[in-house]
């Protein structure tokens, strides 16, 4: 029977013995775990950003846009075909189950004005829905209402952008301010969101839509709006509410079998799914180019155990002249390899945590986040590393004949 903590000892003697190859034949394995550790870090770090993100921007929701039009051959894009109502909206809410929220949408790029301040952004004709549907809080003042949107009154609600371009450090609640020639009343200002890609989403101004259309954009058909955004119930009846809004907008538009729909519909999740799918992906590909670095440094524990084994050809000699087998000479390189991996994975992890945590400092606006699933990852890896490296080497010292051991000079 091994007795392993001899075998131990002895393993750890010959570590003591070269401190400074232990160590040098170690770093392989740092640098491979602290890669792996800092690649998988910043890719976890993207994925919870990418889902932060889309949940900001609201979850389990249907766009729909107008369709485009042709002008001399020419696609003027979506929306700018006036195909949408606020009937049609209605419509959706009221006869379609699995449907929470429903919101009409006009929006224009709109230069305003308070005192001498001005600021262009873009200014979103709609109903309080919208800002239940796209998570939107209103952090100081109120929102608008029903009964506003009833009224055409002439209230906005705007972004933290907007707030501290215009009026600075003077509470904009209650103030007026122009938007274009208009003046309207700032009811509120809306808790900060941040940016979403290059759009910034504390950057607009929500006014109510039947202001927008009667007083302010102004539209060729009266009723019509650019978008129309519904918000299900959940994301496993998703498909189906995109369905039976298809269905019920081809009835309502009269729209005949070969016809073509006059309206396009985006759902959410798919694109979602879509974006967390490519994240991972991402994640995966880092780990796999950092765990190379990893194998790397197998390959080079097991060329250092091979000059080991060499180097220690006649102290094998001697301890199977006095009685050690095989497997005692096989266990003792085994647990030499396997503890150079594992010391060099510890120091890895702790490198790799710092690593990490630099990148997130010094890094613009870069998240990163450390798992204990990376860790325990890099270091089974480097485990398994240490002792399928380490096997071949184990394995000739033990195949060495004590006779021809101990006449090796």
């Amino acid at each position: 029977m091994i007795d392993f903590k001899s075998t131990m000892k002895i393993a750890i003697n010959s570590l003591k013995v070269n401190k400074l190859r232990s160590a040098l034949t170690s770093l392989g394995i740092i640098i491979g775990v602290s890669a792996v550790i800092i690649m998988l870090a910043i890719g976890t770090g993207a994925s919870k950003k990418v889902q932060e993100n889309m949940e900001s921007m609201g979850s389990n929701i249907l766009t729909i846009r107008s369709a485009s039009i042709k002008t001399g051959g020419v696609s003027m894009g979506m929306g700018s075909r006036p195909s949408l109502t606020l009937k049609d909206a209605a419509a959706i809410q009221k006869t379609i189950d699995g449907v929470e929220a429903v919101a009409p949408v006009s929006n224009e790029t709109k230069q305003i004005m308070y005192g001498n301040q001005n600021w262009s952004t873009t200014v979103y004709g709609t109903t309080p829905s919208y800002l239940y549907i796209k998570n939107y809080d209103v952090e100081s003042g109120r929102s608008f209402t029903r009964e506003d949107v009833k009224n055409s009154a002439k209230v906005a609600l705007i972004g933290s952008t907007v707030a501290t371009e215009l009026f600075g450090d003077v509470n904009p609640v209650n103030k007026s301010l122009r938007i274009g020639n208009v003046p309207f009343k700032v009811l509120g200002v809306l808790k900060t969101k941040g940016s979403t890609g290059p759009f910034d989403e504390d950057d607009l101004i929500f006014i109510p839509i039947t202001t927008a259309q009667k007083k302010l954009f102004g539209v060729v058909f009266p009723g019509t709006v650019k978008m129309i955004v519904v918000k299900g119930n959940n994301a496993d009846s998703l498909n189906d509410v995109e369905k039976e809004v298809e269905n019920l907008l081809i009835f309502r538009h009269n729209i005949g079998k070969n016809q073509t729909n006059d309206f396009e519909i985006r759902n959410s999740a798919e694109f979602q799914e879509r974006m967390k799918s490519t994240v991972k992906t991402f994640a995966i590909l880092l780990a796999s180019i950092a765990s190379v670095s990893l194998l790397v440094g197998g390959i080079g524990i097991m060329n250092i155990m091979l000059v080991s084994v060499t180097e220690r050809t006649k102290e094998i000699g001697i301890r199977m002249a006095i009685g050690a087998r095989a497997s005692d000479i096989r266990w003792q390189f085994l647990i030499e390899s396997f503890m150079l991996s594992m010391i060099g994975g510890l120091i890895g992890v702790a490198t790799g945590i710092l690593g990490a945590k630099a990148v997130e400092f010094f890094s613009d606006g870069m998240s990163v986040s450390i798992s204990l699933f990376s860790i325990f990852l890099s270091l089974g890896f480097s485990g398994l590393v240490g002792i399928g490296f380490g096997y071949y080497p184990a394995y000739k010292a033990s195949l060495l004949n004590p006779i021809d051991a101990l006449r090796y000079e």
